[in-house]
């Protein structure tokens, strides 16, 4: 475990600083993607990967109508020459925040002021702000009723060894709408599901069983404070919140034009909630049971070798759906592999950081390294199994690959 502890540092920053770094050397995408994230801070992490993918891809199709260098999305909003890409760009995130926050109009009219401030009057500007709102609102359309309500929820129907139990705090299993939730860059939520979980009476199932029974517990005295640390950190740090601080910081850091930020970000998001919405298909279909549920029934399981601990407890909140695979992971993978791709998978300098955790920052120089700390969070947090996490990763990197090289193409 010592080789993962060099990149996760604990430290006193003041939350604002951290993602001020990024904002201060940001163009008008880095700079909505911000205020996108602020918008969308209080929602789940599904409603964030969604609302992100449907406002970048908006940000993109605007941009990309006036630049002209990748295939589109969509390819339905036509720009004059000589629109201004900036503001297509604002106008476009403004656009879609707004129809869906409306109680936050106020803060986003105001920064839509500052972003259109920055660019001087005339045709150029209007042209691009008509074609920012139309870029909205041809997504805003794409996006109605595309699954994400009205909700639907799993009641258990057995009580076998291996099935998913209701958890502490759980009434039913959550977001089971989410598995028919219309892709943004895969052709279906099943195209990359993953084969089943180990067999509960396979050696591989004990030694995944064995690690989060004793890393995992909540008065666990074998789990080191920085995996503590991780797994209180990605216990409250989204997805969609990771990977768009990490890409902003990186973006930012490499200069990037408009127009690649922009393909960069809505690729990003694409490739998040795609990530979250095939992981509910995988886990409703095989609804394997969580290591609360496990370690408590270890003596049913048919498996010798798996020692029950009916009192045991995990050191974060189990979330209210089945287990495998990691949603964390396969949204994280599938992210990882478009930074990857637009980025580089070279040396980086990225500190995240939540004001849910205000005592924890982390800092890393690879994308790989926050995959690491994310399958380390969930084990040591005592949610997942290991193997949730492996099946999760091949996953999400299939579902980031398919997104990258099938959409947004450079032209």
């Amino acid at each position: 475990m010592r080789r993962r502890a060099l990149h996760g540092v604990v430290g006193l920053v003041v939350y604002g600083l951290v993602a001020g770094t990024a904002v201060a050397r940001a163009d008008v995408v880095l700079d909505w993607n911000t205020i996108m994230m602020s918008t969308l801070a209080t929602q789940n992490p599904f409603a964030q990967a969604r609302f992100a993918a449907i406002t970048e891809t908006a940000v993109f199709e605007a941009v990309n109508a006036i630049t002209g260098d990748d295939d589109p999305y969509l390819g339905t909003v036509t720009a004059p020459p000589g629109a201004s890409a900036e503001a297509a760009a604002a106008a476009a995130a403004h656009g879609v925040l707004t129809n869906y926050f409306p109680a936050s109009a106020a803060s986003l009219d105001a920064a839509l002021v500052t972003s259109l401030a920055a660019i001087p009057d005339g045709q150029a500007k209007d042209d691009g702000v008509a074609v920012g709102e139309a870029a909205a609102a041809a997504m805003i359309a794409d996006r109605t009723n595309d699954g994400s309500a009205p909700p639907q929820f799993y009641t258990p129907t057995s009580t076998d060894p291996g099935q998913w139990q209701l958890t502490p705090g759980c009434t039913a299993g959550v977001f089971l709408h989410w598995r028919d939730l219309k892709p943004f860059g895969v052709l279906r939520t099943d195209q990359f599901r993953p084969g089943p979980p180990p067999a509960l009476t396979s050696g591989l199932y004990t030694k995944v069983y064995d690690e989060v029974k004793t890393v995992g517990a909540v008065d666990s005295t074998v789990r080191p404070q920085d995996r503590t640390d991780v797994a209180q950190y990605f216990a409250v740090a989204s997805a969609p919140h990771v990977w768009n601080q990490a890409a902003r910081q990186v973006s930012a850091a490499e200069e990037r034009s408009l127009s690649e930020n922009a393909r960069t970000f809505a690729l990003l998001n694409m490739a998040l909630s795609d990530g979250l919405a095939s992981v509910m298909e995988a886990k409703y279909h095989y609804v394997f049971w969580r290591p609360y549920t496990a370690i408590r029934a270890g003596d049913t399981d048919g498996n010798p070798r798996t020692d029950p601990d009916p009192t045991w407890n995990p050191l974060i909140s189990t979330p209210c759906f089945p287990g495998y695979p990691s949603a964390h992971a396969v949204a994280s993978y599938a992210a990882r592999k478009i930074a990857e791709k637009t980025l580089g998978s070279g040396t980086i300098d990225v500190t995240l950081s939540h004001p849910g955790v205000p005592d924890v920052t982390l800092h890393y120089t690879r994308f790989s390294q926050i995959t690491d700390d994310i399958d380390d969070a969930r084990v040591f947090g005592g949610i997942h199994f290991r193997s949730d996490q492996d099946a999760g990763g091949k996953q999400g990197l299939g579902i980031g690959g398919y997104v990258y090289h099938h959409n947004l193409r450079p032209r």
